[in-house]
């Protein structure tokens, strides 16, 4: 079931122009994978090492707008690559705000980081309604859904870019260029 979830996401990054649709469908599609009861991506605001919710699934505002959640751990965690998990999130010192977990029903919750150019820039997070202990092949699976929701963030900061720039950023023109020549060209 992993393999065809992954195929599908990949169709929808090479497929969409929009980002968001992709991201949107990486969540909604690791939910149900996993039967968790939520998903979410959030984005390391760099000013101050915080977490910013981008997109969701299965969370109450509530929940989203509980208060700033720190990067810390995530980009500590992100510089060996390592996914966290939180078995017990109502328990687990690590979690910042356990009185809300425990109101929406959460019990675990993992936070696969989200590294683009060896740079932490976000999260992964799944949350179950029950303890969970992944297996190794949803370890996997959850590493290769943020690594797409890595490009597809990188696809929107590249899209965003105006083309000038973007080329005037590159030291030389690669092939892919060439075939596929910028609008204004």
């Amino acid at each position: 079931m992993y393999l065809n979830t992954l195929s599908r996401i990949i169709k929808v990054l090479t497929m969409w122009q929009d980002p968001q649709t992709a991201v949107s469908l990486i969540l909604q599609d690791v939910k149900t994978a996993l039967e968790a009861k939520g998903s979410s991506l959030l984005i390391v605001k760099e000013k101050t090492d915080e977490l910013e919710v981008i997109m969701s699934q299965g969370l109450s505002d509530l929940y989203l707008h509980k208060g700033p959640v720190s990067a810390s751990p995530l980009i500590a965690a992100g510089v060996s690559h390592r996914p966290i998990l939180i078995q017990d999130a109502a328990n687990d010192p690590r979690t910042q705000y356990p009185e809300a977990a425990m109101k929406e029903g959460i019990a675990s919750i993992l936070s696969i980081p989200i590294i683009v150019r060896k740079n932490t820039i976000g999260a992964l997070r799944i949350y179950t309604a029950q303890p969970w202990t992944p297996t190794a092949d949803d370890l996997n699976f959850t590493q290769a859904a943020a690594h797409l929701a890595g490009m597809a963030l990188e696809m929107s900061r590249l899209n965003s870019m105006p083309d000038r720039s973007f080329r005037q950023a590159t030291p030389a023109k690669s092939q892919t260029w060439e075939i596929y020549p910028a609008h204004n060209e």
